[in-house]
């Protein structure tokens, strides 16, 4: 074999895996592009509908309790049938809730049709992991999982700019006309290009033995802990998501252009700690990698403490963000990968359980951003530095077991 021609086999394996990675990063970021892109439009949506703002902002809610739930029934059914019907199955609901929600008449109509949309697109996100796991071991899934963080950080990061725009343009049920467009072009890709990949023997669909593998997951050192880690550090993210608004428009008078500037340039310290992790994880290991960047981001959350107890400003609240983001981009796609690399037969069930503790880890972080103190630079501090010195310590614990 020539060099020349292991040279074109290296650069075709190199342009598949880029195709299967971008493939996977629409599936992941589905869920995340079609909350966050409603964001600058719930003031004009709850005019519309004639409901108030805290109202409309039910329909967020909403699709976090179904987008949660339903992974827990995606996962066992895509080990026993494959990825390939559950995933293009997820699309069209995801399709035709969007539809829904574009042609909704009133906020009842809405949240139905959010409801609906959130059903497919928990199939879509939690098999992304289980495809990735699929194709992928070790490293290579590490540096897969990495770049897919990537992916659902940037749909919340950018989707905000990108909904206003459209909000101001066409008006907010453009925004929805878009994500069914996102969904149908990625949808047509996937079944062009991935298709099939669980090659592993089928589980058989038993709710007693659906029970018995989550029940054995959720008991198993080697996916309680990176998966709770996990968890808790998605926490302390969505609360950012969450508290960053009262924190930029109401205390320190920012605009809403400028919120959403923010939030696309957390995209960019995210991307840094992805391309980090992937260097990290082949030299040091996944535990070493892990561990500091839960130093990062306990550290980031200590000083964003202090900057709410003595400072406020927005360089200051600026660069304790970036510290943290930093920690999680690196933790999150390593936790990820060694939640799930032990459990290639039953990864579906795996990916589904990490997603729904992802979760609920957000729903729980964005809840106690708003209820631990009436100050959002403090209270999310305290969250911040809640969940990431709960997660440094449990996963401390991990690697110091025998």
């Amino acid at each position: 074999m020539t060099d020349q021609t292991v040279s074109q086999l290296a650069n075709g394996e190199a342009a598949s895996t880029s195709r299967r990675v971008a493939i996977l990063a629409a599936l992941a970021s589905s869920g995340t592009l079609a909350t966050n892109i409603l964001l600058p439009s719930l003031p004009q949506m709850a005019t519309s509908l004639r409901v108030t703002t805290a109202e409309v902002t039910a329909s967020i809610t909403v699709f976090l309790i179904v987008f949660a739930i339903g992974q827990l029934a995606v996962g066992p059914l895509s080990d026993r049938y494959g990825r390939r019907g559950p995933v293009l199955a997820g699309f069209v609901i995801f399709i035709t809730g969007s539809v829904w929600c574009g042609l909704a008449p009133d906020l009842s109509h809405l949240l139905a049709g959010r409801m609906v949309q959130a059903a497919g697109a928990c199939a879509t996100s939690v098999l992304s992991r289980a495809i990735a796991r699929d194709l992928y071991t070790g490293t290579a899934l590490a540096r897969v999982m990495s770049l897919i963080t990537i992916a659902m950080a940037a749909a919340p990061g950018f989707s905000p700019l990108l909904g206003g725009a459209l909000d101001r343009l066409f008006g907010w049920r453009s925004e929805f006309v878009f994500v069914g467009l996102f969904a149908a072009i990625a949808a047509a890709a996937y079944g062009t290009i991935l298709g099939e990949t669980h090659r592993a023997a089928r589980i058989p669909l038993n709710p007693v033995a659906i029970t018995r593998t989550y029940l054995g997951l959720s008991t198993d050192r080697r996916f309680l802990i990176p998966a709770a880690t996990v968890a808790l550090i998605m926490g302390g993210l969505f609360a950012l998501f969450s508290a960053s608004p009262r924190i930029l428009i109401e205390a320190l008078h920012f605009a809403p252009l400028q919120l959403g500037l923010f939030f696309a340039g957390t995209v960019m310290v995210v991307f840094a700690a992805g391309m980090l992790a992937t260097k990290l994880a082949p030299r040091l290991g996944l535990d070493r990698s892990i561990q500091i960047g839960l130093t990062l981001a306990t550290a980031g959350s200590a000083a964003l403490l202090l900057v709410a107890a003595f400072d406020g400003r927005f360089l200051p609240f600026l660069g304790s963000v970036c510290v943290f983001l930093l920690g999680m981009g690196i933790v999150n796609p390593l936790g990820t990968a060694q939640a799930l690399s032990p459990f290639g037969e039953k990864a579906g069930a795996a990916s589904a359980l990490l997603g729904f503790w992802q979760m609920m880890g957000a729903a729980i972080g964005v809840w106690l951003a708003t209820a631990v103190s009436r100050e959002a630079m403090t209270a999310l501090g305290l969250v911040l530095m809640l969940a990431s010195l709960l997660a440094l310590v449990l996963y401390t614990m991990r690697a110091r077991a025998p």
